[in-house]
């Protein structure tokens, strides 16, 4: 079996699944943030006075944060009340993190669990092995009621990567390279299994980024599959014991991919799709009103620390807004303690709270009409950063800062690093 019908086989209580097969299942741990007030409304008209578990509930607040109207600040405060009333005790308030961030750092997540989230990049916790993937207010309404849910047992990818990547070229170039070739629809409810030599050498941040893009081309979950990196980076913080599922060596794979990773360089997204891929340097010179470095794609300590390392004492191009949003409060902390947070302040960025931020275009720094917007973020949609005749171009955060500097899109190879080395977090 594959990583995928190991896992839903064993929260099934069966000795095996198929493909195709509806299962019912109880998970480990599920995920709502301020489309937690929805879920609370659908509970409340189920009529059950309790949730299921408590303690298996984490709602972090990070979409809307801090409020931008009246109406979110009512549905947070709707939130607040029932987690007090409710005792769930896993409620992380505002500036505390993007919620993908928070479950993996706050050790929510273990391999071989099934985590189950009101947000599509749910996906993002495969990265240590765990089956994670997003479902609709309605199902996470039953779940909380019952604490049961059925899944159909998807298909699997696999894609294998293998070569060492080019100075420059990172995780994000990566995936959307390979999202490119497999299109929007290519992987639909189906699991992504990443494999191979370029994946091993891969810290948990880069792991992280593929499988959290892996919904951009209609994965169901997507897997990175546990071996030293991980329980290095888990033993740091969690001290639970875990069971972590491998697939079977004969595993039955719907389809099998190879990429060389040594020939891929610099990508970048286009408007107005995420499969519209194409090497950075055939969009180079277009002029852009704002960068982004952030989200739960690219909003770590080693995606600020690329771009520090290449923006140096260099200044954003004067007619740039340059935005940084860390993924959560430790990351937050940690460029203060590196000296990260003083190169990305003094190049003339503007620093926002831990968060999601204006990447699903609600606050913080939204497009008017006509703007260009070069951004570390998940989707590029019509309208998705603010006005529909604005348009969003995806990228890493070394082709970003390098954009950011020269007022244009920009392959960073251009531009030379005077920081040194990035710093990489295990």
């Amino acid at each position: 079996m594959t990583l995928a019908q190991k896992i839903l086989a064993s929260k099934a209580g069966k000795p095996s699944v198929q493909t195709g097969e509806i299962v019912e299942v109880e998970p480990d741990r599920v995920m709502s943030h301020d489309n937690a007030a929805l879920v609370i409304r659908q509970f409340q008209e189920i009529g059950v006075q309790r949730v299921w578990n408590p303690d298996k509930i984490v709602i972090p607040l990070d979409h809307r944060t801090p409020a931008e109207s009246t109406k979110t600040a009512n549905a947070h405060q709707i939130i607040r009340e029932f987690v007090k009333a409710q005792c769930i005790l896993k409620f992380y308030e505002i500036g505390e993190g993007i919620c993908h961030q928070i479950m993996v750092e706050k050790g929510h997540v273990l391999p071989g669990q099934l985590v189950l989230g009101t947000d599509s990049h749910t996906t993002s916790y495969g990265c240590i092995g765990a089956f994670s993937t997003g479902i609709g207010a309605t199902e996470m309404a039953g779940i909380w009621a019952t604490g049961k849910t059925w899944l159909k047992v998807p298909r699997t990818l696999q894609i294998t990567i293998q070569g060492t990547l080019k100075k420059n070229v990172f995780a994000k170039d990566l995936i959307l390279h390979i999202i490119g070739k497999v299109r929007a629809d290519g992987a639909d409810y189906q699991s992504v299994e990443f494999s191979g030599d370029t994946v091993d050498g891969m810290t948990i941040s880069e792991r992280f980024t593929l499988c959290n893009l892996s919904m951009e081309m209609g994965a169901k979950c997507a897997f990175v599959k546990v071996d030293g990196k991980s329980e290095r980076y888990l033993s740091q913080i969690h001290n639970s014991r875990y069971d972590a599922i491998y697939a079977d060596l004969d595993a039955n794979y719907d389809r099998v991919l190879s990429f060389d990773a040594s020939s891929i360089e610099s990508q970048i997204a286009y408007p107005h799709q995420v499969e519209n891929v194409a090497p950075v340097r055939q969009f180079a010179g277009r002029k852009i009103n704002q960068a982004l470095i952030g989200s739960c794609t690219n909003g770590r300590l080693d995606d600020f620390a690329v771009a520090a390392s290449i923006l140096g004492k260099r200044k954003v191009h004067p007619d740039v807004r340059l935005l940084i949003i860390p993924a959560s409060r430790s990351v937050y902390l940690d460029m203060i303690r590196q000296g990260i947070l003083e190169i990305l302040v003094d190049s003339g960025a503007v620093v926002c709270n831990p968060g999601c931020g204006p990447c699903l275009g609600a606050h913080q720094g939204i497009l008017g009409d006509g703007e260009v917007c070069i951004s570390t973020t998940n989707r590029n949609f019509k309208g998705r950063m603010g006005s529909p005749q604005s348009e969003v171009f995806l990228a890493s955060p070394a082709t970003v800062a390098a954009s950011a500097i020269r007022g244009e899109i920009t392959p960073p190879e251009s531009i030379h690093s005077i920081t040194g080395n990035p710093i990489h977090v295990r």
